[in-house]
């Protein structure tokens, strides 16, 4: 069985209330919910949420909502916590956070298939960073792999670090690869992360994946060259909305 989970939070230092601002039409959780539950290999979707008002939301579309405890330190743990009230232990869990309104279906499904084939703790998104896109935007999540795919580090900061280039010039001498907020684990790797107490490097870059990381799980990137823009702040959002027009 593979249980989608989507962790959405109402609390948000740039942009309160994040999951229920408008895009086009529709509310982002309305927006991710659809990529989610549209794809084929995923049996079940529940958006796991520490407010009252997102899971209006979520019920007013048709979906399946779960509070959660406000106080949790990660989506991760949001979505573990989901998973236990509904006495679910899938197969698969598909983590997909709720500010990624530019998800599609057939990415997540790609994923998926991608995370039964390897053999590794979790697979994750990447994709390279866009000709509008600045690799020194700390809200970009940047990673680095090794020559087998997996990651081997995740961080705010631009990296790798080229020396004896000026930093706006990084970005013409190599690939950097964007981190996408979507994480596929078994089970049983999903309870080692929540098992652990959150590490350093973590509560450093304010990165939940950096938990599983640093104790040695091992994380497949899967690659898009898809156009995806996370929202984290106003900005972000109208960025968002100008795709969605150029789509339709």
């Amino acid at each position: 069985m593979i249980v989608a989970v989507i962790p959405a939070r109402f609390a948000s230092v740039r942009l309160p209330g994040k999951p229920l601002i408008d895009l086009e039409g529709q509310s982002m959780i309305e927006r991710v919910w659809r990529a989610v539950s549209g794809a084929s290999v995923i049996g079940r979707t529940i958006v796991a949420t520490d407010d009252e008002r997102i899971a209006n939301e979520v019920h007013r579309i048709g979906g399946e909502a779960v509070l959660t405890d406000p106080t949790l330190p990660s989506g991760t743990d949001r979505c573990f916590e989901a998973l236990t009230i509904e006495s679910l232990t899938p197969d698969v869990v598909v983590n997909v956070q709720c500010d990624e309104p530019l998800l599609e279906s057939s990415l997540l499904d790609g994923l998926v298939e991608a995370h039964i084939r390897m053999n590794s703790d979790a697979t994750t998104i990447v994709t390279p960073f866009h000709a509008n896109e600045s690799i020194h935007d700390e809200a970009a999540v940047k990673v680095v792999r090794g020559s087998d795919g997996r990651a081997m580090y995740f961080s705010r900061s631009a990296i790798p670090f080229v020396r004896g280039v000026p930093k706006t010039e990084w970005s013409t001498t190599s690939p950097y690869w964007k981190h996408i907020g979507v994480y596929v684990y078994s089970y049983s790797s999903l309870r080692r992360h929540v098992s652990l107490a959150p590490s350093h490097l973590e509560k450093m870059e304010s990165l939940e994946q950096l938990r599983l990381l640093q104790d040695g799980a091992v994380f497949q990137c899967f690659e898009t060259d898809a156009l995806l823009k996370s929202v984290d702040t106003p900005d972000d959002a109208e960025r968002v909305r100008e795709i969605l027009r150029l789509r339709f």
